[in-house]
């Protein structure tokens, strides 16, 4: 059965774990040779194929890694855990006991809880939520204007200060093209992501699914790929008269894809992500999952789903990120134009994102990177690498673990998934959290 451990978070620098016969992995370096890796208090001490070949010392904690590979701990730049305003669909401690089962170990909260979070009393309440119940590291983007209402931008400076890592609008996208630009010299002076939601509430105007042959077929309004793209390509144009850090958030179109690349090669600073669900899955999911394939961005045509792995192997899409957004029963059992919008995904972000390597698409370096130190450097954090002196968050993974997913079964509230009855390959062990195994699988 599955094992939690609460992390205490007070480091106790004399507690020392060793973790031998592993296959260190880290994207970051290219290392991936067998040996073994010493936690010390909160930080990786030591690592190597050669560390404790006479033995382990006494007085050390021993930690057998059976040969699985031991990676930096997976971050996850983009999740909904509801808290504060909606703990019927999901909490911080069920969000990040969730995510830690995934073998994720830090997450970026968006702001569009009840209120909003767009105050540094609102990271307040977090830190503190964190401290008493999180299983993970807790992250947040606050909101770049007040309440979300896209008429003032927020005080950046003084959440900046109080542990804010980039800000989003990310449930809504920031129209007012003024704004975008006030937000994006706010982004320059103070070195951190702006994030959005790129739709254009004109051109969506009510849509549920992707505009096209399924949306025909049901009978319901779509989004069209340009509801996103137009905003992609306005913020770029902003971007470039101001300066700063632009990421796009849960990309889905093959157009967007082709705008980010452009203003990569520009020498812009533009990141990316992608939804696991956006690489594997078409608006034709729809048809047999329902509500559960209802999202938003949505699930688009094969065409933007192979845009979207394209911009994966090019480097164009950095991050691999879930979008994970619980809802409660009563909100999706609905017809499909009324359900809400949204998937949980942190349980399968790892056996999702691996299918990348094991139908050959991308190397196993490729994909890690896209879930450990790339995710890390978008928002500036000194994570997502085994280095010496890096915090020991960590996940033992064995990469061929074959498993059938089962929404039912999932640590989160809610179970709002289209990937139930699925074969997958892939599954974290343990998740380690500043040298606590906070997570294992058995």
């Amino acid at each position: 059965m599955p094992q939690f451990t609460l992390p205490t978070r007070k480091n106790n620098p004399s507690r020392k774990i060793a973790y031998i016969n592993a296959r260190l992995f880290d994207a970051a370096s290219r290392m991936d040779e067998k040996g073994a890796l010493l936690t010390e208090g909160g930080i990786i001490a030591d690592f190597g194929p050669r560390l404790f070949s006479d033995g382990v010392p006494e007085g050390i904690e021993i930690v057998d890694c059976g040969g699985h590979l031991l990676s930096p701990g997976l971050i996850d730049i983009q999740v909904h855990f509801r808290e504060p305003g909606q703990e019927h669909k999901e909490t911080l401690e069920t969000g990040s006991k969730s995510a830690s089962s995934g073998g994720i170990t830090t997450v970026i909260c968006q702001p569009n809880t009840k209120p909003v979070i767009d105050n540094v009393e609102q990271l307040e309440y977090l830190k503190k939520r964190e401290r008493e119940s999180a299983f993970v590291n807790i992250r947040v983007y606050p909101a770049i204007t007040e309440a979300m209402k896209g008429e003032k931008v927020t005080d950046m400076a003084a959440m900046k200060e109080a542990g804010a890592v980039g800000f989003t609008d990310d449930g809504l996208p920031v129209m007012n093209a003024r704004l975008m630009r006030e937000a994006f010299i706010m982004s320059k002076k103070l070195g951190v992501p702006i994030a959005q939601h790129a739709e254009d509430l004109n051109l969506s105007n009510g849509g549920c699914i992707n505009e096209g042959e399924v949306s025909r077929k049901l009978g319901v309004k779509g989004i069209p790929n340009i509801s996103e793209s137009v905003i992609v390509a306005r913020d770029i144009l902003i971007l470039e008269n101001t300066g700063g850090h632009y990421h796009v958030l849960h990309v889905s179109t093959a157009e967007a894809v082709d705008l980010i690349r452009a203003a990569r090669k520009k020498g812009l600073k533009v990141t990316a992500e992608a939804a696991p669900h956006h690489f594997t899955l078409t608006d034709a999911e729809v048809l047999r999952s329902g509500t559960n394939a209802k999202m938003n961005p949505p699930l688009r045509s094969e065409k933007d789903r192979l845009a979207i792995i394209e911009g994966l192997k090019d480097h164009t899409i950095e991050a691999i990120a879930t979008d994970h957004a619980p809802h409660d029963l009563d909100s999706k059992n609905l017809p499909l134009q009324n359900a809400t919008f949204g998937i949980v995904g942190v349980e399968t972000l790892l056996p999702l994102s691996l299918g990348l390597y094991h139908d050959k698409t991308l190397s196993l370096s490729e994909v890690m990177a896209k879930l450990t130190f790339q995710p890390a450097d978008i928002i500036g954090e000194k994570r997502g690498r085994i280095a010496k002196n890096y915090p020991a968050d960590l996940t033992l993974i064995d990469i061929n673990h074959e498993w059938i997913i089962e929404p039912e079964k999932f640590n989160s509230k809610s179970k709002n998934s289209p990937f139930g009855g699925r074969k997958v390959r892939g599954r974290a062990l343990k998740t380690i959290l500043g040298g606590e195994i906070v997570y294992s699988f058995s």
